[in-house]
């Protein structure tokens, strides 16, 4: 149980670390929604999309990669030095080709101004060089840095934010005081550029700083070492691309079907899903190199069952929370009340990322196997459906199709890990008791939303009977958890 209540005190800073920035850029929601009208917030989410993909191709599994074998090789400093060169090596050739053949590329991709895919292309390439300073934290137990760096680069894109959405238009239009580049191009269109250069300034911050990291180690480039971590790394690769489809698809085929405004308001009132997207992020961060270094215990397979069924209830916890109180957090997030319409995609797609962090939790299985094909396998079958799903449906139904087939593919992934995990890595999880939870929560939240939504007292009720329900049934292990 000591093992357990590390786990939970490490995953608590490593969830600091990921809600403090992610709460800076959910503020910032708010903000871009009242700046910019919902075609102009779809052209910011497509700048976005692009950027995951390129991170998916540019990082080749190197960071999961470099998790498994630094804990099995006895030269750690060999695992960090051959995975950065590695990623260096490839994202300066990406950075030569991709600018290169930018205006060919940028009309590819349906960017207005090429200037839209220069700074996409040069924050990827910073975002890329710091993964593996940013895993080493990780894996040496350093949440307290870990957090400092990612709240300062947050810190930067949010302040130049501000300076550039709020304080030109509001406080320096119409004096002398704009230098004149500005006055020259600041206008409605170019206000999503300046997001972009935000974006790049953090970057190119929070890869100076981390740097040093590297440079603690002698830079040698072991070939062997490499060709293992490359082989454990690609099948990841590809299922890195698949999630990125599954997750970003739906804002493409969105813009293609319903046009800009219908995606915009999808993607903003996608964003209200963020509070379960901090809590699964949250729980990877902490949980991926701890399983890592659990999986040599002889207890290691009851630890990872009993993290299934704590993550599942506190998961299910916040679901409900953000349910009951929807109309609060809409308002608290979005600024405008046209992106309100969308509302209804909410309750789904927070299941959906509930099931993600199931599928998450369970694949510790095919990791620790050096299996990793197999997450590749279930990722494309996922971005297969999330595909077909789309495509048949939102031209029928409109955007709560792409919250449906979100769901159905994630949900669809957890179970095919779960039964594949079975026969590979046998892992004894409670599964009716994780069911009995998300079930009572599903029961709770669907009747607040269709029946009783905006009723505060039923709201608040209704979370303490499901605490009355969780101190009932786990009472003794919550005793044992609390116990110093």
């Amino acid at each position: 149980m000591s093992t357990l209540k590390r786990f939970f005190k490490d995953t608590i800073i490593y969830g600091i670390a990921a809600v403090l920035p992610r709460a800076i850029n959910i503020l910032l929601v708010k903000l871009h929604t009242k700046t910019l009208s919902a075609d102009k917030y779809a052209e910011n989410t497509i700048f976005f999309v692009y950027a995951a993909y390129f991170n998916a191709i540019l990082t080749y599994g190197m960071e999961t990669a470099f998790f498994r074998f630094f804990t099995k090789e006895k030269e750690k400093g060999k695992v960090v030095s051959t995975s950065f060169i590695s990623i260096l090596l490839t994202t300066l050739l990406f950075l030569i080709i991709m600018l290169i053949n930018s205006n060919v590329i940028a009309e590819y991709f349906g960017f207005t101004e090429v200037l839209y895919l220069r700074i996409l292309i040069l924050v990827t390439v910073f975002d890329t060089l710091v993964v593996i300073p940013y895993a080493y934290l990780r894996v040496m137990n350093k949440p307290v840095k870990f957090a400092f760096y990612k709240t300062l680069n947050i810190g930067i894109y949010a302040i130049f934010n501000i300076f550039f959405l709020w304080y030109i238009p509001n406080v320096l239009d119409g004096t002398n005081d704009l230098p004149i580049w500005i006055q020259e191009h600041f206008n409605d269109h170019a206000l999503v550029v300046y997001i972009f250069i935000a974006n790049l300034m953090a970057s190119i911050t929070t890869f100076i700083l981390l740097l040093p990291i590297i440079f603690k180690f002698k830079l040698q480039f072991d070939q062997q070492l490499w060709k293992k971590m490359l082989n454990y790394g690609l099948p990841i690769m590809v299922g890195s691309l698949a999630f990125v489809t599954n997750e970003n698809l739906d804002k493409l085929l969105l813009t293609k079907y319903l046009g800009k405004e219908q995606m915009g308001i999808y993607a903003a009132c996608y964003k209200l899903g963020v509070f379960m997207t901090l809590y699964v992020m949250a729980f990877r961060l902490g949980a991926e190199p701890f399983f890592f270094n659990q999986s040599h215990k002889s207890n290691a397979k009851e630890t990872y069952a009993k993290i299934m069924k704590w993550f599942t209830i506190i998961g299910v916890l916040f679901m409900l929370i953000v349910v009951l109180f929807i109309d609060f957090f809409a308002g608290l997030l979005l600024g405008d009340s046209s992106y309100f319409k969308g509302l209804y995609i909410v309750p789904i797609i927070l299941l959906a990322n509930l099931c993600l962090g199931i599928y998450n939790n369970l694949s510790i299985w095919y990791k620790l196997t050096d299996k990793t094909r197999y997450g590749m396998y279930f990722s494309v079958l996922g971005a297969v459906l999330t595909i077909i799903l789309n495509i048949t449906f939102v031209p029928l139904i409109g955007f709560i199709a792409s919250a449906w087939a979100t769901l159905a593919t994630y949900s669809f992934m957890a179970i095919i890990s779960y039964f594949y995990g079975k026969k590979h890595y046998l892992i004894k999880y409670p599964v009716k008791q994780i069911m009995t939870y998300l079930f009572f929560g599903l029961i709770l939240s669907t009747i607040s939303f269709i029946y009783l939504r905006g009723n505060i007292l039923v709201s608040f009720l209704f979370i303490i009977t499901f605490i009355t329900f969780l101190l009932y049934k786990e009472k003794k292990e919550i005793q044992f958890l609390l116990k110093k």
